[in-house]
């Protein structure tokens, strides 16, 4: 099974994961609230089981080094996959936000421009890992989707700026993540080279690597690119997490608020409407204020 853009097994994957969706919503849609919450969280809990039964096939069964690197939560999805079941349950109305904002997203975009199986340098021999990467982000997407169609979280534009800081938060989560692994010798982040960015980057933690990273970069202050102190004042380094705060507010906001519409477009319309009037309101007193003092 040889995954490549447009070719059979693309589509075939992309079929399977939107009837999966849609057989689940037909599934719980008569079923009572209680019934929906214990699905849901059960799909999200043998999420997390399979991120660490994946030690048991290629290529992580045959590569020990990966095996060590990969098991822990490097990357935003894995991250989402370990925490999303905390946040399901969690009453936080935010958090649940983010699950449907980067849940949807993260996933989507992972299913329909498949990175991880487009470079397997052997898929022939990595069957499992490529069934287990769509199963995982079919998870990230269908789960939080279907929380928002049951009606079981409310999404408010209101709060679309808020996500940025949540991935902001779990940025901070695999940083940590990966420094420990470092620390404990599982993965060697940097070594002696302070411009080495990392071996795992896909987060873009460590600072941009790829043209989409770079892309990213644009929207970084200057000050965040270079090196402020030491022999290599001046040099370009990007500071570790600090340089994606401004691009994550930037980019991020205006794609969850334009998403929130999606949800929230009946509030939205009537806030708008009311802050028109109120703004008319307020420009017709004061023009008959105005006309007052003329008199």
């Amino acid at each position: 099974m040889i995954i490549k853009m447009f070719n059979f097994w693309y589509f075939f994957w992309i079929a399977v994961l939107a009837g999966a969706g849609v057989g689940l919503y037909y599934l719980l849609r008569n079923k009572t609230e209680k019934t929906k919450k214990i699905v849901l969280f059960s799909i999200l809990l043998f999420a997390v089981v399979l991120h660490f039964l994946k030690c048991f096939f290629p290529p992580y069964s045959t590569d020990q080094n990966r095996l060590y690197r990969d098991i822990f939560f490097i990357n935003i999805c894995a991250a989402n996959i370990c925490l999303f079941p905390v946040m399901f349950m969690s009453k936080s109305k935010i958090w649940k936000d983010y699950m449907f904002y980067l849940g949807v997203l993260g996933g989507g975009i992972a299913v329909f421009y498949p990175m991880e199986p487009l470079l397997k340098s052997n898929p022939a021999g990595e069957v499992l890992d490529v069934i287990r990467f769509y199963i995982h982000h079919g998870i990230l997407a269908i789960v939080p989707l279907l929380m928002v169609v049951f009606k079981l979280h409310t999404i408010s534009y209101k709060r679309a700026w808020t996500v940025p800081g949540c991935l902001l938060a779990i940025m901070l989560f695999i940083m940590l993540n990966q420094i420990i692994q470092s620390e404990i010798g599982f993965v060697d982040l940097r070594g002696n080279d302070i411009f080495e960015i990392g071996y795992k980057n896909s987060s873009y933690i460590w600072g941009p690597d790829d043209d989409i990273g770079y892309f990213i970069a644009n929207f970084c202050p200057k000050i965040f690119k270079t090196l402020p102190v030491g022999e290599f004042a001046g040099q370009v380094k990007y500071w570790p997490w600090v340089w994606l705060i401004v691009p994550a507010y930037l980019l991020l906001t205006p794609v969850a608020f334009l998403i929130s519409l999606t949800c929230d477009y009946k509030n939205f319309k009537n806030d708008a409407a009311a802050l028109w009037q109120t703004l008319k309101q307020r420009r017709k007193e004061k023009d008959t204020k105005g006309d007052k003092y003329d008199v």
